[in-house]
């Protein structure tokens, strides 16, 4: 059951689309809401802020203090590919990046429809090798995302398999947009609410401005469209009362069976992006805090691999030596 504090937040946002709904706002104007709505978003205490650039892109990094140099949290934030910025989304980061004892890369990825795809994944792809090129180890770093930001996710690793380039450890996706084809049945399913209808509605046009002259079953646009054998482990959160929920239940499922490590968490009764309000909402914070689990579980196995191998290699040369002086 929601908590007290979910419900009201799910009111406000019912009560705030239903204008929104009527009016058609244009995408600037959504875009600016977004912004004017994240000068009340704050980084935890104790997490530090660097802008950068990386080749001409708008980035920065969020460093919790005292987390280790050698990993990294490679986020790119969700909004449909059309909205969005490190100012939405730098809050989110920021206390994930602290959970997660983790230095976190955001990107500001270009959006569309001024830049459809492939400029989104050709950002994400840019952002990846950047980190290389800095050093980092692919075992050392998780690439994370939300909404669209978690599908993106998704197409860099399997961009990144395809070109035979090293992967990350690991993903996370929170409620990521693994098929941007929104079957009819589906709007169908979700018109009995305002709040799920405007969603559905909305998105698929902009999943249509996203892939633009290619089609919306591209497996860089849709990954669940995709070959998904030989990806990395993935955590992936959805509500099941999300626009997207079956569609994230049905490439969670893919992903399984092509034998990929899939840790599947399901909440009940939450509104979409329901983790950036992580300050108002206790399943944020402990969906967040799941998060942290996983990483460290990535980092534990790590650990335990290499000591296996390590065993494995003395007991090689103590029998090598045991041979030579018998």
């Amino acid at each position: 059951m929601p908590s007290h504090q979910h419900l009201l937040l799910k009111q406000f946002l019912t009560a705030a689309t239903g204008p929104l709904a009527r009016q058609q706002p244009s995408l600037g104007s959504l875009r600016l809401g977004l912004e004017i709505g994240s000068l009340f978003q704050f980084l935890p205490w104790g997490v530090y802020l660097e802008s950068i650039r990386i080749e001409g892109m708008a980035a920065e990094w969020i460093r919790p203090k005292n987390a280790p140099a050698g990993r990294v949290l490679l986020y790119l934030h969700g909004g449909g590919y059309v909205l969005g910025s490190l100012n939405t989304h730098r809050s989110l980061v920021g206390t994930l990046a602290q959970r997660c004892n983790l230095h976190a890369l955001a990107v500001d990825y270009r959006k569309a429809p001024d830049y459809p795809f492939p400029a989104a994944l050709d950002d994400a792809r840019l952002a990846y090798r950047w980190l290389l090129e800095q050093g980092y180890q692919p075992h050392n770093i998780i690439v994370a995302g939300d909404s669209a930001g978690g599908g993106l996710a998704l197409a860099l690793l399997i961009a990144l398999r395809d070109e035979k380039l090293p992967l990350p450890a690991a993903a996370v996706c929170l409620s990521p947009w693994t098929d941007l084809v929104l079957p009819t049945a589906l709007i169908r399913r979700v018109a009995h609410e305002e709040l799920q209808l405007l969603e559905a509605l909305t998105i698929r046009g902009w999943g249509g401005q996203y892939a633009a002259e290619v089609p919306l079953t591209h497996p860089l646009v849709s990954p669940t469209q995709a070959d998904l054998r030989n990806l990395p482990p993935l955590l992936i959160q959805v509500s099941d009362a999300e626009v997207l929920c079956d569609e994230v239940l049905g490439f969670a499922g893919k992903a399984s069976r092509a034998g990929v490590p899939v840790t599947l968490q399901t909440f009940e009764g939450l509104v979409h992006w329901w983790h950036l309000f992580w300050r108002l909402v206790p399943e944020a914070r402990l969906a967040l805090d799941q998060v942290a689990v996983f990483t460290n579980g990535i980092w534990a196995a790590q650990a335990e691999a290499a000591r296996l191998v390590r065993e494995a290699r003395r007991s090689k040369t103590a029998a090598a030596r045991l041979r030579a002086h018998s």
